[in-house]
Order: C-alpha cells, then structure tokens, then sequence
C-alpha cells in the first residue's frame, strides 16, 4: 500500500528569484546540456511515481512549437493550500523554489532528484509552462509565463474519475543558446528508464515529424545488457541479480563477450552515475572476489598462482548496477550526480551479488570455467601488454623515437600545449597541403600512411606493433589505457581531417574507435574533433568572387544567390591549394569543426561494436537504416 501523499508534505526552504540571474548554479549551464536537464527534471518528477507504485504510464511529446510536455498517471499534485506559503500546492510546486515532496520520506522513500526543485527551476526558466492536475475526482489547470509568474492560478475546470500530472513548458530563448530538443537524446534516457523500471510504458512523440514510439521492457536490466551486446558476441545469456539489503534495493544484469573491452554503466535512483561510485565500485570488488573464490575452490587456479586482478575478471563484460537508496542516506560527490557517494551502497550491492552470483557459478558450471578460463587469457594478455608498453615508454626517451616523428610529425613551434593542434591528415598528399596552409605557430600535422588499425578487431599487442598507431600514441604524448595520463597531453585540439568521402569517414571511424576504446578521456574532456571541408567551390563568372558550400543545402542557396557561377566538387582534401584549405577548414574564424561528444555511454558502446565488430548482419542493417544512398545531380 503506497504512503498518503498531502498537502502539508511539500516544505518550502526558499525563494524562487535566483534562478534566472544564475541558471548555470541549478542546471549545469544555458547550452543543450542545460536545456535537456530541463526535461529530465519533470521526466523524473513522473519516474518518482513510478517508484512509489503509482504509476505505470508516462508520455514525453515534443510540440511543433518547440515546447515539451510529459503526462504521467500518478497520484497527481494534492489541490489544496499549502499553510507555509497561502498558495495553492500546485503554485507552490511551481513558483517556489525549494518547494517539493522530496524532502523527507513521507511522500517519497526513494527519488531521482536530490533536493526536489526542479519544477519550479524548470518554470523559472521558461517563457511559458502549463500545468494540469487529476485528482481527487477533479481537474485543476495554471499557467506561468516569463519565468514563473501566475498568470492563472490553480483553479478547477472540470471533474475525471482518472489521476495524474500533465506539464508542458517552453524554454526561454533569451535564456539558452538553443531551444531545440534533441528526439534522439530524449530517446535514448527513456529507453534507460524502461529498462530500469520493468512494466513501465512510456511513449514518445515528435509532432514535428509526427514519429511515435512506445518502450517497455519486460526483463529490465537483463533486457538492457542484451541491448547493448547485440553486435558483441555473448558466451551466456544474460543474468540478473536483484535483492535488498539496508533499505537499498540492488538490480544487477551482467553478461560475458568474446570481447576484450568492460562495459559497466550504473545509476543510483535512477540516474545514470557516469563515474560510477560507491555501488560500481561494490560490484567490481565482489565480482572478482567471487571469481577467485569460485577459481581457487575448483581448481582452476593453483597454489602457485597469483590472484585475478579486477581487469582480468572484467574483461568482456557488459554489466548493468541500479541501487535505490533512500532519500536520508542518498549522497554524491558534487552537484552533477555523476558519482554516487553513498557509503551503504557499497556494502549493500556486496551482500546482495556475492551471494546470488557465487550460487549461479556453482549451478552452472561451464559458464564459470568459460568466465574464468577468460580471466586467465586475459591476465596472460596483460602481462604481454605492459612489456609491450614498457618497451613503447623506452621508445620514448630515444633518439629512435625523434627519428620515426621526424620523419612524419611537422610540429608546432609552440610550447603552449593547450593553445596547440594536432591536424590527423589522410596520406603524404593532403599532408603536403597542410603543411604549407597551417599556421606553423600552433599547428602540427601528422600525415598517415596506409591503413589504420581496426583496433575493435585487434588485441593489445596487435595494437601496440602496428607502426601508425605507435606514432599516433607517441604524437599525443597521453599513452594509453590503463595508463592513460591526460596531463601529459601535447594538444589542445586533436583534428582528424580527412576527405569528405568513403573512405575519409571510414578512416576517421577507424580512429574514433581507436581514441574511444583506448584513449576515452581524450574525447570525454573535449579534445578530440573533425574538421568538415567543403565539398563545393562555386566562382562567380563576373566578379571571379568565390564561396564554399560544405553541404547540399549550403550549395543551394549559393546557387540562388550566385545565379552564374562555375562550380567544382571537390574530391578530396588534396585537390585545394594551400590558401584554399586554410581558408576553409584549418583557419580558426572560417572553418567547421564537429566536437566528439559521448552523450550516452551504451549507446556508443552499441555503435561503435556494430560498425567496427565481426557481426556482419548487424552492420548491414544499421547502415540500411542509417545511411542514404541517394545522390543529387549538380
């Protein structure tokens, strides 16, 4: 029986006006990142419903205005007045900041938001929100506009026998750089909540391009971990471990791959913890005590043999770790939620996986020997790859290392690292080009020759004796898993600058792949780019003035303004001048670089195991539906 849910359980800590003079301080910042935590913030409102058993339904639409609205069919915000503020409960919610069920565990035992403001921040930051409320036998509607001033109270307009909360609101333009919400992105974090709530339906609307799609999972965790290995190569099905220890509920599904890379996501009341924590951390220690037990028990591991380390018993694994840890006792390290510090949850995930994996191990004992005879390849791996890369260190500090770079790296003059470039270039002829175009104060290039590795395909001493990617290590200066050290980083910016065509993006996959799998905090701290060349120069026939189209699009409007042009499509990077690719793609005023960004970890894990992995049916399908064919005539 789920706990009363009353007005006097929202409390109010105090007022509303900062918000807008300081958004960054309540949602990170005014960018995507800002705007997307606007959704979250209701989203959850909805997911914390859901957890207290009142909820089975929520629907997430994006209007042709550019607002959002999420409809959930829980209890609905009481209607009455709350006795700290003489307002209704629902202007409370919405105008007060500080105002929420989330402050003791009356109304809310277990929630995703950490101090429940985010309805009245999410108003504040607004041009407009409506919201409507079912309870009680009846419908209540307000509306707020120009950041939170009640435009129309709370009042009745009609009677249902049905409950539930319906907000829908529009971002303030003067407020964020961008209003536009990102379909995939709002995707991508239902999906995570289907998964984490078994039974929960939840539908997804763009009236923009009029897509609809509903997500429901049936098997949860073990359900996302399938999800995600669906282009790996699983040596088990999926298994699930789920028990409660302290008043913290534990979830975990985990499967084994052939794969050499540990995909180990977590969320702690149903955020996603990035950095992991102290439930992630509870995981990996019992996960390799478990298996060494279970090893040394059977025999598989001798008198004479070391223990498994974490990165042995880790390798090829793709794990899901939830805990739902009540509201008293719920901590993170910093504002971001991205690291949970919760000292209990490191014990309670303990209690609960040791105990159910060290009964699966004994139940199923071909499985454990293939867990553990991976541990042992990997463990003899690692001690072939830390004397590879203790022979890679002493290459270093070598007369022949400066030899193989003179030979390929044309380095900046500066020392500044932070300020300097580094341009990835396809071949000796594009190189050539950019040698001559770049800026030699700052910008160095590093020409590639022949194929890149394939590392998702390659094991680390594979990766470690090809020569291009040996150059590649040496020119960052970072080194690579499971020493990576960012703060030997030579480069501010790391440029793949390849042709715009098939083979270009090929090669730049290649190495995206590469920097991913081993040189991630490259990419998660902002550092690893792609430059986009034009793919047409168009020149007017009378005034010889030329402009750059880099898509399809851009080169008709050229066209319309132009009216009579010559054009040329370029074919690859080698056929501009050195002026030309200056101007166009190496110079900081004129050209277009493309951060690489991991939004979502699973699903990049997904994507990159689909593109550069063995499962050739897979790949196919995603390009089939991923990657037009179509060609326009000039």
């Amino acid at each position: 029986m789920s706990q009363q849910y009353k007005d006097s359980d929202i409390k109010v800590l105090s007022g509303l006006e900062p918000v807008r003079k300081r958004p960054g301080m309540y949602i990170g910042s005014t960018d995507s990142y800002g705007l997307h935590h606007l959704v979250w913030e209701i989203f959850d409102n909805a997911i914390d419903e859901v957890i207290a058993g009142n909820c089975n339904l929520i629907k997430l639409t994006i209007h042709k205005d550019q607002s959002i609205s999420v409809e959930d069919n829980g209890r609905g915000i009481p209607l009455g007045k709350n006795s700290q503020t003489g307002l209704s409960t629902i202007d409370t919610v919405f105008t007060v900041l500080h105002a929420g069920g989330k402050f003791d565990d009356s109304a809310y035992k277990t929630s995703g938001g950490l101090h429940g403001v985010g309805a009245s921040v999410v108003n504040a930051l607004s041009s407009w929100l409506e919201v409507s409320v079912k309870r009680d036998n009846k419908i209540f509607t307000a509306r707020y506009e120009n950041g939170g001033n009640i435009v129309s109270p709370a009042h009745e307009i009609g009677k249902t026998n049905r409950t539930g909360t319906y907000v829908r609101f529009l971002p303030d333009t003067s407020i964020f750089k961008t209003t536009k919400f990102n379909p995939n992105l709002i995707k991508e974090r239902i999906r995570e909540s289907s998964y984490l709530y078994q039974g929960l339906t939840i539908e997804f609307n763009d009236l923009n391009t009029n897509e609809t799609q509903t997500f429901i999972s049936q098997k949860g965790l073990i359900e996302y971990a399938e999800f995600i290995n669906e282009s790996r190569n699983p040596i088990f099905p999926a298994i699930g471990f789920k028990g409660k220890s302290d008043d913290i509920e534990v979830d975990i599904a985990l499967q084994y791959t052939n794969e050499t890379n540990e995909i180990i996501i977590s969320f702690a009341n149903s955020v996603k913890t990035n950095e992991g924590g102290s439930h992630e951390t509870g995981f990996k220690t019992s996960l390799t005590e478990v298996i060494n037990n279970y090893a040394r028990k059977n025999n598989l591991l001798k008198d004479k043999d070391k223990n498994f380390d974490g990165d042995d018993v880790r390798e090829g694994i793709t794990a899901v770790v939830s805990v739902r840890v009540p509201e008293k006792i719920i901590a993170y390290e910093g504002q971001t939620k991205n690291k949970l510090f919760t000292i209990q949850a490191n014990t309670a995930v303990k209690k609960v996986f040791a105990d159910q994996f060290t009964y699966w191990l004994e139940e199923h004992a071909k499985d454990a020997k293939n867990i553990v005879n991976k541990a042992l390849a990997s463990r003899d791996a690692r001690i072939a790859a830390k004397k590879a890369r203790e022979d890679i260190k002493k290459l270093r500090n070598t007369n022949k290392q400066t030899t193989i770079l003179s030979g390929k790296l044309t380095p900046a003059q500066s020392k500044n690292y932070a300020n300097n470039e580094l341009f990835i270039v396809e071949g000796d002829s594009a190189g050539g080009s950019a040698k001559l175009a770049r800026d030699k104060k700052y910008q160095a290039i590093l020409p590639l020759r022949g194929k890149v590795l394939n590392v998702e395909k390659a094991s680390i001493r594979d990766l470690l004796k090809n020569e291009e990617i040996c150059t590649l290590i040496s020119c960052i200066g970072t080194g690579i898993n499971p020493e990576f050290d960012l703060k030997s980083l030579r480069y501010g910016k790391v440029i793949i600058m390849t042709d715009a065509d098939v083979d270009g993006a090929h090669i730049q996959i290649l190495l995206l792949t590469f920097f991913y799998r081993f040189m991630k905090p490259l990419i998660e701290n902002g550092h690893v780019y792609v430059a986009l060349s034009p793919l047409y120069k168009l020149t007017d026939k009378t005034s010889k003035q030329v402009t750059y189209a880099w898509d399809n699009n851009e080169l008709n409007i050229a066209k319309e303004k132009l009216k009579n042009y010559e054009i040329q499509r370029y074919k690859g990077l080698g056929e501009m001048n050195a002026d030309q690719l200056w101007e166009t793609t190496m110079n900081p005023n004129n050209r277009k670089l493309v951060k690489v960004t991991i939004t979502d970890a699973a699903l990049a894990e997904k994507q990159v195991a689909t593109l550069m992995g063995d499962n050739v049916e897979n790949r196919k399908r995603w390009i089939s539906e991923n990657i037009d064919f179509t060609t326009e005539n000039l």
